[in-house]
């Protein structure tokens, strides 16, 4: 089904990306770059370009986690009833999520690959989500995901599952709690996988959950594999209130947690660090000086009740921010667009405070993010020899009311864009969706089949299942216990 891979010349009323904003502009793409950007007095007047949008984090679920019980619950709850979803093909899996990806604007998709299906070995699941991500056509960034501690809370897990049932305490840790794999096999786990997908379109990456679930010797054994082999490393940091206590009790020493991190080889430009909502000013100092990247993830911050990250400081600090979706844009739906704009309107200042200026957001949403996912300084520009991945826009629809005949398309793009307003994606060069629809999959039948499976899966019964309300209330109780909730 796959199409476009040849030599195209596209013309339009606007291009625009964090650089400049040009009008009435041809782009001809040869070879999967962009060959040449120049002015076209026969300019069509109903497109928009701008490059493809940037998930910077995100796991590549397939379903949508309020499908499975776990709306407006806290991350530390909402984690465990993801494991209730049966057993799914990964190519499968991955083609639904990455192909909705793509639908809402995102030509590379960073995948922090967290619930491995099994009972395959994870090089051969990986490459069944490379081969996912070829076919709808998206570049992608695969980190395998490492833990070592922790499994059910920040800390000892022991008087929790002793709060509960012995029927109930046998499900969860049938389920959740696993031996620890010794760091040296997580890094060999490591390089089996890039050996098996690593590409011009994959880029393979250590993935630690974030340092509460790894230790450091797990830590520092990334960070210095890291160092030798150049590979990305993409972890959570300070997502919630309860990370920040734990870390805070953990590394009280000058510098926090972020220090200690630094103290490890981890605070380096090859390290993107997702969240970072309960970040301290310091802490983003010291992130800012060592070259890595924030992924911020809006949707998800205020779903999962975790808060609201503080950008404006980010920024202030010199941080290299970027955008991610993280399975949870705020209707569920993947739409990078709508996500972007909801970034901007909690984050770009009020009353006549310009916090982010709207080419800072075009960075920040198109460009930042891009070596986060593909590993190489490259893309988020419409510039002659970049990666020809642009996203196409229908102007006429967006400026559906045509009162004014010069109307910014930007304004228009920042007050009313969704993924509906999507012509085209093009990622390399090659036509990735089109008029609302993938070319390289049939992304309704491979959703449809998905669902079938998973609703079949589950509906057997499920000793986990029936066990989540009890272990939702003891973390619940566990947590406030130790932050002295009100």
């Amino acid at each position: 089904m796959s199409e476009g891979f040849g030599p195209r010349r596209i013309v339009a009323r606007t291009v625009a990306d964090p650089d400049n904003v040009r009008r009435d502009v041809a782009l001809s793409l040869v070879e999967g770059r962009i060959a040449a950007v120049e002015p076209d007095t026969a300019a069509d007047a109903s497109l928009l370009v701008l490059p493809a949008l940037v998930n910077a984090h995100d796991h590549a679920r397939p379903v949508r986690s309020s499908s499975l019980g776990a709306a407006h619950r806290p991350l530390e709850t909402w984690l465990h009833h993801l494991a209730i979803l049966p057993p799914l093909e990964p190519y499968l899996a991955a083609a639904v999520a990455l192909g909705r990806a793509a639908l809402g604007g995102a030509g590379a998709v960073m995948v922090h690959y967290t619930r491995p299906f099994g009972p395959m070995p994870l090089p051969d699941e990986a490459a069944e989500v490379a081969r996912a991500a070829r076919d709808v056509g998206v570049r992608i960034g695969f980190a395998v995901a490492m833990r070592d501690r922790n499994p059910l809370v920040y800390g000892d897990h022991g008087p929790l599952l002793a709060a509960l049932s012995p029927a109930d305490r046998a499900a969860i840790e049938a389920r959740l709690v696993r031996p620890p794999v010794p760091p040296a096999e997580w890094i060999a786990l490591v390089d089996a996988v890039a050996d098996r997908i690593a590409d011009d379109m994959v880029s393979v990456q250590y993935g630690p959950a974030g340092p509460q679930w790894c230790s450091d010797a797990l830590l520092a054994a990334i960070a210095e594999a890291s160092a030798r082999t150049g590979r990305r490393i993409h972890m959570h940091l300070l997502e919630t209130r309860y990370q920040r206590d734990w870390a805070d009790r953990t590394y009280p020493g000058p510098g926090g947690i972020v220090a200690h991190l630094e103290r490890l080889g981890l605070l380096c430009p090859r390290l993107t660090l997702a969240h970072c909502v309960w970040a301290r000013p310091d802490e983003l100092e010291r992130i800012a000086a060592s070259g890595a990247t924030i992924a911020v993830n809006t949707s998800s911050n205020l779903g999962l009740r975790s808060g609201v990250a503080p950008v404006a400081e980010m920024l202030r600090r010199g941080c290299r921010v970027a955008l991610g979706v993280d399975g949870m844009a705020f209707d569920e739906d993947d739409d990078g667009l709508r996500e972007m704009r909801l970034f901007w309107a909690l984050h770009r200042g009020w009353g006549f405070d310009e916090t982010i200026p709207r080419a800072t957001m075009l960075a920040l949403a198109f460009r930042n993010g891009c070596e986060t996912v593909t590993g190489r300084q490259e893309g988020g520009t419409l510039a002659v020899g970049e990666p020809a991945d642009l996203l196409l826009l229908d102007a006429d629809a967006l400026d559906g009311d045509r009162l004014l005949p010069e109307c910014d398309l930007l304004d228009l793009l920042f007050a009313r864009g969704t993924a509906r307003h999507i012509r085209e994606l093009i990622v390399a060069g090659r036509s990735v969706v089109r008029d609302g629809r993938l070319t390289g999959v049939d992304h309704a039948a491979l959703s449809r089949e998905l669902l079938a499976r998973a609703r079949a899966g589950l509906a057997r019964p499920d000793a986990f299942a029936a066990a989540l309300p009890a272990l939702d209330r003891a973390i619940a109780s566990h947590l406030c216990g130790c932050l002295g909730c009100g």
